[in-house]
């Protein structure tokens, strides 16, 4: 294990000359000589183990195991072809998966997902799984189960024993599954699709009670569903759920539509209710398993936070965002915009909501936390993007602290921090205060938006097709109530404060039509009578602009009253000078 002092070494892969070498975390940034460089030009699968004291990789000739600090070579085995690794999570057994062929007469292959003893280098069992797709078991955090789907049923393991199916989860169409996280009891999410107008379902059950409906601890079914991502917080008592579709009937998204829905393991369900139309770009519970952040509708898009009871926390506002990432200690969040937005990102205090710094990762196709909660890898990778490859390390606070760009002749696949397990690296309090770097953070500034010669020397208007919509709290304030409002009370409220202001604006209007009567009632008997030109024309012009200037200043008495004004209102306001000037002309007799 690497010492708390400094960040875990940082592995890359890349095609070339580049090979797969390891980079010692901040603050140095220096090739790791403890780990001999790869330079195959096939390194494309790595894994390390949960704990990161192991490293697995395949160079198109063998699959090696190494361990990370004396980087001394452990096994390995005879798979060139291997493209998916994976260790389970106590480092006992090397899953491996190839892609699946048949024999040239269409008898079946050879079996092409194995599992391996780390100790030993002994094949433990062979499997046929013919899609990449959810190739690997998944394993409780202790090991004790292993579980895979086979043919609508769900296989358990237990204790690494792959010989025999110490348990069979068996429902109709059992699509996916999930094993939650954390101490035993393991429980189980599964999902069924939904088929000939009956709903899909997402069930959860605790290992291994799978008898009959009522062995179930929680059931939400819903329609609109070809999909389904299934999202167990840390402390596994709660399955965030998007349903997907592929197509959206209504033609208003391309991607589809998404719902998110809430289950509990106490039985408790609900739909999440997004306050703005579109689709669900991210969702991610916060390490605490008590709130989780979504970021979701048409660009700009919202990101919000919710509580367990699924009432929003804090609303980020709206930005170019798609994605958000928690810090492996909870206490600080990323919004970010990657992919085809322009990699702008936003660093949030969760425990205050207070931004700390917002940098620019242009073209990122990749982002990941450092396990010490302090520093942040975003990378672009081919085949994503094939030019500009590289990774970038940065300190939350927004300084760049260290940059690396492959040669234009290779490309960079993957980049990952060596893991840690929870506690080697203690939280820390909040900075705000951006960290000393040599490195500049400035990016390149953005190209201009294309202006028709027309308007080029002319002053730039805003011609934002949305206003972005500011942070905001939405906890309850103290003194109130704790308890959400049910829609009626919350219907009965926006009435009543809505029917409160209009009697103010009244009430106001009022009191304005009653000061300017009084005061013409008020003006002296003996006024000077009006000023003629002797034209009857120019006199009806004359009055017609000073009417018109009397209501521009009625319109800034109400505007600085904090009325809010209506488009052709202001419009109105910005006309005065010119009126000003053609009321002095007509009285010069100009």
């Amino acid at each position: 294990m690497t010492r708390p002092s400094s960040a875990p070494p940082l592995p890359l892969s890349s095609v070339g000359s580049e090979g797969l070498y390891m980079v010692n975390g901040p603050p140095s940034f220096t090739e790791s000589t403890a780990f001999q460089r790869d330079s195959g030009k096939n390194c494309k699968a790595v894994a390390f183990s949960k704990d990161g004291s192991l490293f697995a990789w395949c160079n198109g000739e063998k699959v090696n195991i190494v361990n990370v600090t004396s980087a001394e070579l452990l096994r390995s085995f005879d798979l060139p072809k291997a493209v998916c690794l994976e260790f389970s999570p106590k480092n006992n057994v090397l899953a491996t998966w190839q892609a699946y062929t048949t024999a040239k007469d269409g008898t079946a292959g050879v079996p092409n997902l194995q599992l391996h003893e780390v100790k030993t280098g002994k094949c433990l069992k062979s499997f046929t799984q013919k899609k990449m797709q959810n190739w690997c078991p998944c394993w409780a955090d202790d090991e004790s189960i292993c579980a895979r789907n086979v043919n609508n049923e769900v296989h358990f393991f237990e204790n690494n024993n792959f010989n025999t199916i110490a348990n069979k989860l068996h429902l109709q169409k059992v699509n996916d599954f999930v094993l939650s996280p954390g101490a035993q009891p393991t429980k189980v999410a599964v999902y069924v699709p939904g088929s000939k107008g009956a709903p899909s379902f997402v069930r959860l059950y605790q290992y291994p009670n799978f008898g009959g409906p009522q062995s179930a601890l929680a059931n939400k079914s819903f329609f609109k569903a070809d999909k389904v991502t299934m999202l167990w917080n840390k402390k596994a008592t709660a399955v965030l759920v998007i349903a997907s579709t592929e197509v959206d009937k209504t033609g208003a998204s391309y991607y589809g539509e998404q719902t998110l829905h809430y289950i509990a393991t106490n039985g408790e369900s609900a739909v999440v209710q997004l306050p703005k139309n579109g689709p669900i770009y991210d969702v991610v519970w916060n390490p605490n398993s008590v709130e989780f952040c979504a970021v979701y509708g048409f660009m700009p898009a919202k990101a919000t936070v919710f509580n367990l009871k699924c009432d929003p926390v804090f609303d980020f506002g709206t930005g170019p965002r798609n994605a958000a990432y928690y810090s492996p200690h909870g206490h600080i969040l990323v919004l970010a915009g990657f992919g085809n937005l322009r990699g702008q990102m936003e660093v949030w205090d969760v425990k205050n909501y207070k931004l700390i710094s917002k940098p620019v990762a242009s073209d990122s196709t990749y982002f990941a936390w450092c396990p010490d909660g302090e520093h942040i890898v975003t990378a672009t990778c081919a085949p994503r993007l094939r030019v500009s490859n590289g990774y970038k390390i940065w300190h939350y606070t927004g300084s760049l602290l260290h940059s690396y760009e492959v040669p234009l002749t290779e490309e960079m696949w993957q980049v990952s921090w060596q893991p840690c397990l929870d506690g080697v690296f203690p939280a820390k309090a909040v900075r705000y205060q951006a960290v000393p770097s040599e490195l500049p953070g400035a990016e390149p500034k953005p190209a201009q938006a294309y202006r028709p010669p027309a308007l080029r020397n002319k002053p730039v208007t805003s011609s934002k097709l949305h206003e972005d919509e500011p942070p905001q709290n939405m906890k309850p304030q103290s003194g109130s109530s704790d308890k959400p409002l049910s829609k009626t009370a919350l219907k009965n409220q926006r009435k009543h404060e809505a029917k409160k202001a209009a009697k103010q604006e009244a009430k106001a209007d009022a009191n304005q039509e009653s000061t300017q009567s009084l005061a013409s009632q008020n003006a002296p008997r003996s006024a000077v009578p009006a000023v003629t030109s002797g034209d009857p024309e120019v006199d009806k012009k004359i009055k017609n602009l000073k009417k018109k200037l009397k209501a521009i200043e009625q319109l800034k008495e109400q505007a600085a009253a904090g009325k809010q004004l209506e488009k052709n209102q202001l419009e109105k306001i910005q006309k005065e000078t010119a009126l000003l000037q053609e009321l002095e002309d007509l009285e010069l007799g100009l």
